[in-house]
């Protein structure tokens, strides 16, 4: 078996073309003593990328997305002699805000549209922040003058935009809705049957078409069981987390703690 196919075996099919695209990364770094600062990377991603540095002393990497608890990180490589404490992950705030000074009354989606509207590619936009009467954009440093100029309106709405240093950032933190379950065993088809009050044969089908991922992970069985803190996303259905298994039922059922992303 070849040194790829090897490391293959460990990913989806799906995934191949980014496992491809990290291992040259790394690879460059270790030979040609390169720094590389990745685009944004999904939670998924940037386990793949760091799962294959991990595979090569010669290299060190830093994941940096604003905050600490930030999704959607870029990602520092560079030789393992090379310090990247003190480098910059070239990121910035895209501060949006109503013309009127008004509630924006917009969502995630109606940003990330905007935005990918503009010609951005999805990979640039880091995490979206929306509150009240402001949205915190973290954006890369390379296209932050053309988003600032460019957007001018998001959904219907006409917004003014200005640029922020990533130490201004405003992070609002995802709010789960909880639920209660009691559950006959941590099959992921059972769970999100349950979650989603959907019937369980109609959410193996989505699971089965490759619609459902595991933490950010294309999972397609619908008996894989799921633990404590582990993250399901089905397209148009939403996302949630397993936050607690809290014992057994006298039934012998078990019980869950879910949580769901509003």
């Amino acid at each position: 078996m070849s040194m790829k196919a090897s490391i293959y075996e460990h990913f989806h099919p799906e995934e191949k073309t980014f496992v491809d695209r990290a291992v040259e990364w790394v690879e460059r770094s270790a030979q040609l003593h390169e720094l590389k600062r990745t685009d944004f990377l999904d939670p998924r991603q940037a386990q793949i990328l760091s799962m294959l540095a991990g595979r090569n002393a010669d290299v060190t990497i830093r994941l940096e997305g604003g905050y600490p608890e930030a999704e959607r990180r870029r990602a520092l490589i560079a030789p393992d002699y090379r310090s990247l404490d003190d480098e910059s992950a070239a990121i910035a705030v895209l501060a949006v805000h109503a013309s009127g000074n008004g509630h924006l009354e917009l969502d995630h989606g109606d940003f990330l549209g905007a935005l990918l509207g503009l010609g951005i590619k999805r990979d640039r936009i880091g995490d979206i922040h929306v509150h009240e009467s402001f949205a915190h954009i973290i954006v890369t440093d390379e296209i932050a003058d053309y988003l600032n100029i460019h957007l001018r309106q998001v959904h219907r709405l006409a917004v003014l935009t200005e640029l922020l240093p990533i130490e201004k950032l405003q992070a609002l933190l995802p709010k789960l809705e909880e639920m209660s379950l009691t559950v006959a065993s941590m099959r992921l088809d059972g769970i999100a049957s349950d979650v989603y009050r959907i019937s369980r044969s109609k959410i193996v089908d989505p699971i089965k078409a490759g619609r459902c991922r595991v933490n950010w992970k294309t999972e397609e069985d619908p008996s894989e069981p799921l633990k404590e803190g582990d993250v399901v996303s089905f397209k148009g259905l939403g996302r949630f987390k397993v936050l607690e298994v809290d014992g057994v039922t006298k039934k012998g059922r078990i019980r869950l703690t879910v949580g769901k992303f509003a």
